[in-house]
């Protein structure tokens, strides 16, 4: 005669390894066949068929007796489908939030990119003066007097160049805008 599965469920519970490789044996063909349908993969069936077996000593231990063990295994399973499905949704979310976020980011690298290559040839039809003194004043960030004393001019002078290379940009930035 057959062990019932109650007889087992409790033996197991209480660390019987015989009894919880007899009801896995048992049922395990179940807990696929019901985390198939529930999932409508093969490969997540499988996953969440092991993952179900490998944390059935641990739920066994919750497990009452107050409904037939098969009853009780079902919700088993379907929790652990449901709990599936929730953190898949969740790292879809996550995904797509990172993915427009990624997109946004290369987006942002490509305009900083262009802008960089506009300056880099804009500077070139600067005159060798203009450049000189840009590329202290900010690529170098010097002072305006600090530039001065490199460059052998005055602060105010270094102060002119920096406003003619302003107004030049921006009518370079215009003109190539049409």
């Amino acid at each position: 005669m057959e062990t019932p599965d109650e007889t087992l469920a409790l033996a197991a519970a209480g660390g019987d390894r015989s009894a919880f490789a007899a009801l896995i044996e048992r049922h395990y063909d179940r807990i696929f066949g019901l985390a198939f349908r529930l999932t409508g993969a093969r490969a997540e069936a499988q996953d969440l068929a092991q993952d179900i077996c490998a944390g059935l000593p641990v739920k066994l231990r919750h497990w009452r007796g107050e409904a037939r063990f098969t009853t009780w295994l079902y919700r088993v399973v379907m929790n652990a489908a449901h709990d599936l499905r929730r953190r898949q949704a969740t790292h879809a979310r996550a995904a797509t939030g990172w993915g427009d976020w990624e997109i946004a980011r290369q987006d942002e690298i490509k305009v900083q990119a262009e802008a960089q290559e506009w300056l880099a040839q804009a500077m070139t039809r600067l005159s060798v003066e203009l450049r000189d003194t840009v590329a202290l004043v900010l690529g170098e960030e010097l002072t305006q007097a600090e530039a001065g004393l490199v460059l052998g001019v005055s602060e105010g002078t270094v102060a002119w160049r920096m406003s003619e290379v302003k107004k030049r940009l921006r009518a370079m930035a215009s003109e190539d805008a049409r």
